[in-house]
């Protein structure tokens, strides 16, 4: 059971890919593409590590970390990406 639903998440995750790849051939801003890129990129690599952990319990530890540092770099990753695509008037020089 443990197996299947550790496969189950790991095609989530692949499908959360191909979600978040499908908006970049629209016609939309360069800034929404980007965010729905990064948020469907996070999700289906948090449920892609959340089924290796189901997998892998004795890699727990490793997989965690992967799991924060991911949160953690897609979240600073945003900010960074706002704070650059914001328009001079209001960011300091």
């Amino acid at each position: 059971m443990i197996d299947i639903l550790g496969y189950t998440c790991i095609v989530i995750g692949i499908a959360f890919w191909f979600w978040g790849t499908w908006p970049l051939i629209g016609d939309r801003s360069v800034l929404f593409k980007l965010h729905s890129l990064s948020v469907a990129d996070t999700l289906g690599s948090m449920s892609i590590i959340l089924g290796l952990l189901l997998k892998l319990p004795s890699e727990w530890p490793l997989l965690i970390l992967a799991l924060i540092s991911l949160a953690i770099w897609n979240t600073v990753l945003g900010y960074v990406l706002a704070y650059c695509s914001s328009s001079g008037g209001d960011r300091e020089r």
